[in-house]
């Protein structure tokens, strides 16, 4: 008996007031993305395999199963690869740039640990055919912005650039690089610095390899980055940077950025801009994303693209730790009555709905006393009672 009332491994329950603040942050982050001209799109929640791993999905990751022509199926990891493959095959003759914007849940399979889990719940943005920084700063100031309505007053975005970390690797082999970046993404900076040494490179490239996880602060953190850069590859990354940077402050969400020239993240489409979004007592991201111009091709059509998903439970951890409460709308009315009056309050809670009014009508008749006693239980503001 005790296993049918347990929820799968890695899944959760949302109990009343958890789902009313869940659902208030979705619907305020919904309406901010509306407001930038974003329109809300609603893939599958199964995709094929091929597409889920097209673009280099980790399939020990997904959820899979089978369908009755025994094609592998798979639940979404992630919402841009299922959003690339719409767009490229639904609204390919679309007018660039393309906004779309989603909220659902989202399934992989991994260690079941703090900010983690099998099933969880994001909202987030594509903005696919602009190739410009300008692209880049709107999804900057829409995470920022994203965060604010969710109610998180104290929370910074942690902003690097892929290439930067991939012009100083350049010369090195595919398993070199990737070893290298494994450490970076780990902040691993003891096992950094050992495969460095074990590469035989210069004392200059062997130092400036290991630097890269330390490269982190205000703006004039770029122009120490810069010193290092010595290719065309790392220098434009960190000159993308200050164009997105400059653009941000006209946005007015600058104050929240600090530069960090270790952050790789996780997928390897990632090409350019990459971002994630920390507060404090919080030991994981709450947003990420970044610039994507190749995915695209992979479904037979070059076109560049950026974005970020915002993880809604993730929010509600910090929001709680910063003691803001998130609900969708207080209770208002609990309304009761006495045998002979069943028709009129049920005329009254009906006017009072009319009115946007909350009110929950009592399905047997109760004297006052126990009227007054099940509206302070079930958490009412007033009572009504009709007699």
């Amino acid at each position: 008996m005790a296993g049918i009332l347990e929820t799968p491994y890695g899944t959760r329950d949302f109990l009343p007031k958890e789902a009313a603040a869940k659902r208030a942050i979705e619907n305020r982050i919904a309406k901010l993305f509306a407001e930038f001209g974003y329109e809300e799109v609603v893939t599958p929640t199964m995709e094929f395999l091929e597409t889920l791993t097209i673009s280099g999905g980790v399939e020990s990751n997904l959820f899979k199963m089978f369908d009755q022509q025994n094609r592998t199926l798979a639940l979404h990891h992630e919402m841009t690869t299922p959003i690339a493959r719409l767009a490229m095959s639904r609204l390919k003759d679309s007018p660039l740039p393309l906004k779309l914007s989603y909220n659902t849940s989202v399934f992989r399979f991994r260690k079941n640990q703090l900010g983690r889990q099998c099933e969880f719940y994001q909202s987030g943005v594509e903005l696919l055919g602009a190739s410009n920084a300008f692209a880049d700063a709107e999804i900057i100031a829409l995470a920022t912005n994203a965060l604010k309505v969710a109610g998180l007053k104290d929370f910074t975005i942690c902003l690097g650039q892929v290439e930067f970390a991939n012009g100083l690797m350049e010369n090195l082999s595919a398993a070199d690089k990737a070893e290298i970046k494994n450490a970076i993404e780990h902040h691993d900076i003891v096992g950094l610095e050992k495969i460095v040494d074990a590469l035989n490179l210069d004392k200059n490239s062997a130092d400036t390899l290991k630097k890269i996880p330390k490269l982190n602060g205000g703006i004039e953190i770029l122009e120490t980055a810069r010193v290092l850069a010595n290719n065309d590859k790392s220098r434009s990354a960190i000159n993308n940077l200050e164009e997105i940077y400059k653009l941000a402050e006209i946005y007015g969400v600058a104050d929240r950025i600090i530069f960090d020239l270790g952050i790789i993240r996780d997928f390897e489409y990632y090409t350019g801009m990459v971002f994630e979004a920390y507060a404090p007592n919080v030991g994981y991201s709450l947003a990420g994303g970044g610039r994507y111009d190749n995915m695209l091709a992979d479904f037979g059509l070059a076109c560049p693209a950026t974005g970020f998903a915002v993880g809604i439970e993730r929010i509600l951890t910090a929001c709680e730790k910063q003691g803001i409460f998130n609900d969708a709308r207080a209770k208002d009315i609990y309304l009761s009555y006495s045998e002979s009056k069943i028709d009129a309050a049920i005329k009254k809670a009906l006017a009072l709905r009319e009115e946007g009014k909350i009110v929950e009508l009592s399905l047997t008749a109760q004297n006052k006393i126990d009227a007054e006693k099940s509206k302070i239980e079930k958490g009412y503001s007033e009572l009504i009672y009709i007699e």
